[in-house]
């Protein structure tokens, strides 16, 4: 039986709202694993965990690039907040976006040369790290491309132009006028970064994660003592509600909640004057999937005078 820590309660309770002791009870049931004891909750209906669960962030920064019909997000990553606050490390991020824009594949972003510096992109981030004192990484990078249209960009939490803690690249293939498209863009790019899509249609979703919402509302209603014929049209119910969360096209728009994003970009078709189609879209949160470490920063210093 692993031993269910406070730690692990509270982490439990901010991912899905339950009350401390079911949350408790959760990891008990399920010998401490979190995203088990997520499942848990969420069958007994006492989450309200929302089906992306947020991860802990790691610090750094995400940039973005854009230009003639391509974008670039990457993500580097360091240790404290304090670095992504340092301008050398700035002009270094903005630097590998644009970068990025030849070529978004992480691995050969990595080897390529960093105009300006006289190294790769790999070598003058760990010249950096030499420097500051601190780990960096590039963790990732993507790419988009459309022709005819543009690929728009968004960045949140924007502590320099074009760097921060969310980026968002959007492509709109279109002939339509550019200007109006590239308006139209940054709105569905600011809509990404809050409403956190994770896939352009139905079937771009991970098997997976289909599977397990669907065993969770299949629980959920033989909780409730359904037959299984009305139990399988409960879930096919529920998972229509499920991709009009998660589905980018099928989302409530943010800046206009009556229209769906697809029924919003249709009816700009006119303005613009061509028809629209979204063609990809990428997100990154500056983290999401990290595990960072947490310390005690009392008892360190506690054990240090000790010492």
């Amino acid at each position: 039986m692993a031993e269910i820590t406070a730690t692990m309660v509270k982490d439990l309770r901010e991912k899905t709202g339950a009350g401390m002791m079911d949350c408790k009870k959760a990891l008990a049931e399920t010998n401490g694993d979190m995203e088990a004891s997520v499942d848990w909750l969420r069958k007994k209906g006492l989450s309200k965990a929302a089906k992306k669960a947020g991860n802990v962030a790691a610090d750094g920064l995400v940039g973005v690039a854009a230009s003639d019909g391509a974008g670039a997000v990457v993500e580097v990553n360091a240790q404290t907040d304090f670095v992504a606050r340092n301008e050398e490390f700035q002009a270094m991020v903005a630097k590998i976006a644009e970068t990025a824009l030849k070529t978004g594949d992480v691995a050969k972003l990595a080897a390529a040369e960093l105009p300006g510096t006289g190294s790769s992109v790999e070598g003058r981030v760990t010249e950096l790290s030499g420097k500051i004192g601190e780990k960096m990484e590039l963790r990732r990078a993507a790419a988009l491309s459309v022709s005819p249209g543009i690929v728009a960009s968004y960045v949140h939490n924007q502590v320099a132009p074009n760097l921060g803690k969310i980026g968002v690249l959007v492509a709109l293939q279109s002939s339509g006028n550019a200007e109006k498209l590239a308006a139209l863009g940054r709105q569905v790019a600011m809509h990404i970064a809050a409403a956190n899509p994770i896939a352009l249609t139905p079937d771009q979703i991970d098997s997976a994660v289909v599977e397990r919402e669907k065993a969770i509302f299949a629980d959920q209603a033989r909780a409730s003592g359904k037959p299984e014929n009305i139990i399988a049209k409960m879930v096919e119910g529920r998972m229509r509600k499920f991709y009009e969360e998660v589905v980018l096209p099928k989302q409530a728009f943010v800046i206009d909640p009556d229209k769906t994003v697809e029924a919003y970009v249709k009816a700009a078709e006119k303005d613009v004057g061509a028809p629209i189609s979204i063609e990809g879209f990428v997100r990154y949160a500056l983290g999401e999937g990290i595990e960072k470490e947490e310390t005690d920063f009392a008892s360190e210093v506690a054990a240090a005078a000790k010492g």
